[in-house]
C-alpha cells in the first residue's frame, strides 16, 4: 500500500464519521498536553489525569493538539500510560454523542456552541499590540478646515 493510500485509510477511520457509540470500556477524555514521543497528558471527566498513547498506524499522519476531545481504550499493561487513542473526535462526532446522551457532563464547554469563530485559536507567541486613534488629531484637522473656510 503506497504512502498515500495509506494515510487516506487512516485518516478516514481516525476521524470518519462512522457515529459508533463508544464501547462500556471506552472513555470521551480531553487532551491537556502533549509529552512527546507520541503520548499525551488527558484528564478524564472524573478529573483523574495520566497518559495515553498514539498508535502506530495514527503517528505522521494525524495530530492531536491541546484541548482536543479524543476516545481511548484502556490498555491492561500499563503502569504511566495507560490507554490507547482510538479515535479523533470532530464536531459531528461530539454533537452525535451528546444527542445520544453519551456525553459526560463534566467535559461541557461553557462556551456557547454558535460562536462565528470557534475554530480559530489564539496564537501565544505573539503579542496583541492595540493601537488607538487619538481624537485630538481629528479636532484639530477639523479646525484647521474651518479657520481656512473664513
Amino acid at each position: 500500500m503506497s504512502k498515500v493510500s495509506k494515510r487516506k485509510h487512516v485518516m478516514n477511520e481516525a476521524l470518519g464519521d462512522d457515529y459508533e457509540l463508544p464501547k462500556d470500556n471506552q472513555n470521551i477524555v480531553k487532551v491537556v498536553k502533549s509529552k512527546g514521543n507520541n503520548l499525551h497528558e488527558i484528564t478524564t471527566p472524573t478529573g483523574e489525569e495520566y497518559l495515553v498513547s498514539m498508535p502506530t498506524k495514527f503517528r505522521k499522519n494525524i495530530w492531536v493538539k491541546r484541548g482536543d476531545y479524543i476516545l481511548v481504550e484502556p490498555i491492561p499493561e500499563g503502569d504511566k500510560v495507560k490507554a490507547e487513542i482510538v479515535k479523533i473526535m470532530n464536531k459531528d462526532s461530539i454533537k452525535f454523542y451528546k444527542e445520544n446522551n453519551v456525553w459526560p457532563k463534566q467535559l461541557e464547554d461553557n462556551k456557547s456552541e454558535n460562536k462565528p469563530n470557534e475554530d480559530l485559536f489564539e496564537n501565544t507567541n505573539r503579542k496583541n499590540i492595540i493601537t488607538y486613534v487619538s481624537d485630538s488629531d481629528s479636532t484639530s484637522s477639523d479646525q484647521s478646515d474651518s479657520e481656512q473656510e473664513n
